[in-house]
């Protein structure tokens, strides 16, 4: 094809990740051929992971759905031939027809969404859908699987999810990654430490596996799954006993800094090593490095709060930059979450009005497993969408079993047949959003994207919000929330004076310009106002005490849970997949070659295990079967493994979170994906 005929258009990333790339696309007629990153985007700058150049190959896959399908085989079977081919007609009446006899006999509760950000368009993830449900009146989901805990716990210390601009960490002197592999899921902070670092910065990762970013950075600390709060306040002991301290921005920007020295003085840098596991002389260091390199910037990733602790461990590391007068430098300070900046109209975007019974039942996304057997009145129907909870819920056997059930109808709404299509009674095919128009946000970066579909629906597949406003209108809901158009809620979304940091972006602004940056006055929020009760930063926290939770950061263990058990099983991330999407591409199935579990060399000297052989991993949830590592990536009692693989047949690719708990972490009900406990066999082992 000659390079003339080509046409190229602007996009965004949709992917669950900080970057919110965008892209520059090229298409051959209606065919997206290539997907690189666009150049112009002051961010991202043309930039973008192996996974999105890979995106031609997911949009245009041969198993992409393309028309809704009914089951004819028993649940538990997947595959095309276990359905048959229907019309949108049919599919909607059957749902409606459900819906409504649902209604009837058990109440509108006994209909549950189950969704997440598969897709992170902010019409499709939380838009139409949450007004239909709000207006059903189904069950609530508390969708809590990713980032609530850490969130929360940063919130207590700072009022909000609220840090610095990224792009001014190119002056930071020291920048401390803290529970991330940013080379795997946040590749333009690398961009801008690694210019921070030609500038003289030293990059410090910590972390419980040495993993892409520790080869990247100048140190790796590594320490034991769930002890990041013992490490913080061990550094604070430091700071405090060696007067690193900032005086004068403590006495003027916080409260509770007396309360918080005295819990600090218990943790010894020799007390810290028996908690974490980081040598005393590294624990002074560290703190050292970060009491006398200025600006100092901390990145706090989601992994550290995956813990039964996980909330307190960001709250408490939170802290740290208030002690050293860290935001009032350019370059310094932290980010966790910066969504407080672009945050848009959820009132009107979501219509919690249209909900009439206030008082329904919520359910916690990570207890879909519970969920399935125990709510009274049971769940009889469940609408999946923008999720593979097969495969991504904690307690993963737990929730296939309860998706077996008979009586349970349920809907999965997708671009494939995955797992959790295994048990579904009707599937329906999900546009990708380059099908879409949508309104993206990042939640590191401060700028907003406009995204206008640049090829037309693929076979007769449809985008959340078109199939919930559908849905919405076939059962005679209000046409004023359900008969509009994306425009009109990009629109709503945007109409939101509360947040003066998007004043000035309109669809018309956004339309032209593509992307429009929210407006920072000063070094960041906290530079303004800080938005808790107090309107200081708070080392104590009166909320806290009220909930229930210590006031002052404090480290409590991780629970053994309900086995006494050698490992602790930390599964994070993969490289070539996000989550589960992208793990049915053979190119990037071949790129991560197959599950593996990391273990220090001496544990499986103990063990009798040996590098490359098979082991079974299990616990009284469930066992998975790898391929073993052992060297020196983790340290003794712990064992990593990174990606979540298809069930596909190959063997060893079982759900991990087979072996993970639906136990809550401390702080908004967050998952608790590290805390589990197994042991390791080899795999011929009875």
């Amino acid at each position: 094809m000659p390079e003339t005929a080509l046409k190229y258009a602007r996009s965004v990333c949709p992917l669950d990740c900080p970057d919110a790339c965008s892209l520059k696309v090229t298409l051959d007629g209606d065919k997206i051929v290539a997907v690189d990153g666009n150049p112009d985007h002051p961010v991202t700058k043309g930039a973008i992971c192996n996974k999105v150049r890979n995106m031609p190959g997911r949009v245009h896959h041969p198993d992409r759905l393309m028309y809704p399908l009914r089951r004819i085989a028993p649940k538990g079977v997947g595959g095309p031939e276990a359905f048959e081919r229907i019309t949108w007609d049919e599919a909607y009446e059957e749902i409606v027809g459900r819906m409504e006899r649902t209604i009837s006999d058990y109440g509108p509760q006994a209909i549950m969404p189950y969704s997440f950000y598969g897709n992170m368009g902010i019409l499709n993830a939380e838009g139409m859908d949450r007004r239909f449900f709000h207006r059903l009146g189904a069950t609530r989901l508390d969708r809590t699987i990713c980032s609530v805990a850490g969130g929360v716990g940063f919130n207590y210390t700072m009022g909000a999810g609220a840090g610095i601009d990224p792009e001014e960490t190119i002056h930071s002197k020291l920048i401390i990654v803290w529970g991330a592999n940013l080379v795997s899921t946040n590749m333009h902070q690398v961009v801008y430490a690694t210019e921070a670092r030609k500038r003289g910065a030293k990059i410090i990762h910590i972390d419980v596996h040495r993993n892409r970013t520790s080869v990247w950075a100048d140190e790796f600390i590594g320490l034991r799954p769930g002890t990041d709060s013992a490490l913080a306040l061990g550094m604070m002991n430091v700071l405090i006993r060696e007067g690193l301290t900032d005086a004068k921005f403590l006495a003027e920007h916080t409260v509770g800094f007396d309360e918080l020295a005295a819990e600090a003085a218990l943790y010894t840098p020799e007390r810290v090593e028996e908690i974490t596991g980081v040598p005393a002389d590294t624990v002074i260091r560290l703190a050292r490095d970060y009491g006398t390199v200025s600006p100092a910037y901390i990145r706090i990733g989601n992994g550290l709060q995956h813990h039964d602790n996980g909330g307190m461990a960001v709250r408490t590391i939170a802290c740290l930059p208030a002690l050293t007068g860290q935001w009032a430098v350019k370059g310094g300070g932290a980010i966790k979450s910066n969504s407080h900046y672009t945050a848009v109209n959820a009132e009107r975007l979501e219509r919690p009005d249209l909900l009439a019974d206030k008082t329904t039942r919520i359910v916690n996304m990570n207890q879909l497993g519970e969920a399935l057997e125990l709510q009274d009145p049971p769940i009889k129907f469940l609408l999946v969408y923008s999720s593979n909870p097969a495969v991504v819920t904690p307690d993963s056997n737990r929730v296939r079993k309860g998706l077996m059930r008979e009586d349970l109808f349920t809907v999965v709404h997708d671009l494939f047949l995955t797992d959790t299509c295994q048990y579904a009674d009707l599937v329906l095919p999900a546009t990708s959003h380059f099908e879409n128009m949508d309104l993206f946000a990042s939640y590191w970066h401060l700028y907003m994207q406009l995204h206008e579909p640049i090829v037309a629906p693929m076979g007769e597949c449809k985008s959340n919000f078109t199939l919930f406003k559908e849905l919405g209108l076939r059962l005679g809901f209000e046409a004023e929330a359900f008969d509009i158009t994306e425009e009109q809620m990009i629109r709503e979304a945007l109409d939101y004076p509360e947040n003066p940091y998007i004043e000035g972006m309109t669809f018309e602004a956004l339309r032209e310009n593509g992307w429009m940056k929210a407006k920072l006055n000063g070094l960041s929020l906290f530079n303004e106002r800080v938005p808790t009760p107090s309107g200081k930063i708070e080392l104590v926290s009166e909320r806290m005490k009220l909930a229930g939770l210590p006031a002052v950061p404090s480290y409590a263990p991780v629970s053994e849970g309900e086995e006494d058990l050698p490992f602790v099983l930390v599964a994070g991330p993969n490289h070539n997949f996000l989550n589960s999407t992208f793990a049915n591409q053979e190119s990037l199935k071949k790129l991560e070659k197959r599950p593996t579990l990391h273990m220090h060399r001496d544990d499986a000297a103990t063990l009798g295990l040996v590098s490359g052989e098979r082991v079974r991993v299990r616990n009284g949830r469930g066992e998975v079967v790898i391929t073993l590592d052992a060297a020196e990536n983790v340290l003794p009692g712990v064992v990593v493994t990174q990606g979540l693989w298809w069930e596909d047949g190959y063997e060893g690719r079982q759900s991990i979170n087979s072996l993970t708990s639906q136990r809550l972490a401390d702080m908004g009900g967050g998952a608790t994906f590290f805390s589990s406990r197994v042991e390791v066999l080899k795999a011929a082992a009875e």
